[in-house]
């Protein structure tokens, strides 16, 4: 979420600031607007209750901590520790989310005591088999994406601007994405994924917002519900911790060998 000083003049092109303004420039502003008001969180932690869900509806639950780093410059950093079942206990995934070239994304497999690498070409696939991509669960930088404001909408009695963003990286797994942003506070509230063939793959729905810190406001709950093979994910999330101390050393490449 960073490089925000190359995008500054943009903020002067917020959604009702000129006549003349295209949907690209409205649709950016938009998003630069959306960055700007989540800065300065410095660390984060939570514990999460991941729901997988299959076509006939019978379900599994996993549970999960999550530890996020700000990083100044470039994206954020991410370290997701399963708890239970005791068949993905210690697995650990790491992320260094970048704004423009490909992310780092590593997975600890407790069973072979070996850390695997994704490769960048694999972002799209399944995360730990949830209806969620491994290019879902990094933090969402600008500039990845080139966007197009579309229309104003009422979504769940709250204004929302709809905004078109389209991947600017290579190997992302949609050609679009529909987001769904309220006027007021600037968050996502609902996501529509479109596949690399144009055809809708996902709908992501995030509700139960609170805020904390009087500024930064997080879901409570993430509903993805894939309409091409029926399943669904859910993650209920808890116990968010802001500005815990965490450092850069605490998201290393060792620390997915040292989670507890």
């Amino acid at each position: 979420m960073k490089h925000l000083l190359l995008l500054l003049p943009l903020l002067g092109l917020l959604p009702m600031a000129s006549p003349a303004q295209t949907p690209e420039d409205k649709g950016l502003a938009i998003a630069v607007e959306a960055d700007k008001r989540d800065l300065g969180w410095s660390d984060s932690s939570a514990d999460m209750s991941m729901i997988l869900r299959n076509r006939q509806g019978e379900q599994s639950e996993r549970a999960i901590r999550v530890r996020s780093l700000e990083v100044d410059g470039d994206g954020d950093k991410s370290l997701t520790i399963f708890d239970h079942p005791a068949d993905v206990k210690g697995t650990a995934f790491l992320s260094y989310t970048h704004a423009i070239k490909p992310d780092d994304q590593w997975l600890y497999l407790p069973a072979l005591k070996r850390v695997k690498r994704i490769s960048s070409a694999n972002k799209s696939g399944p995360f730990m088999g949830s209806e969620f991509a491994y290019e879902d669960i990094s933090s969402q930088e600008v500039e990845k994406y080139d966007y197009k404001y579309l229309r104003g909408e009422t979504l769940d009695g709250q204004q929302a601007f709809v905004v078109e963003r389209t991947p600017r990286y290579k190997h992302s797994g949609y050609t679009k994405q529909i987001v769904w942003i309220d006027e007021q506070h600037y968050r996502v509230l609902k996501v529509e994924y479109y596949d690399r063939k144009g055809a809708h793959l996902k709908t992501l729905n995030m509700t139960g917002y609170r805020q904390y810190l009087d500024k930064y406001w997080r879901a409570n709950r993430m509903d993805m519900v894939n309409h091409q093979n029926g399943k669904s994910t859910s993650l209920l999330w808890s116990d968010y911790r802001f500005k815990n101390g965490l450092s850069a050393r605490d998201f290393d490449r060792n620390s997915l060998k040292r989670v507890r």
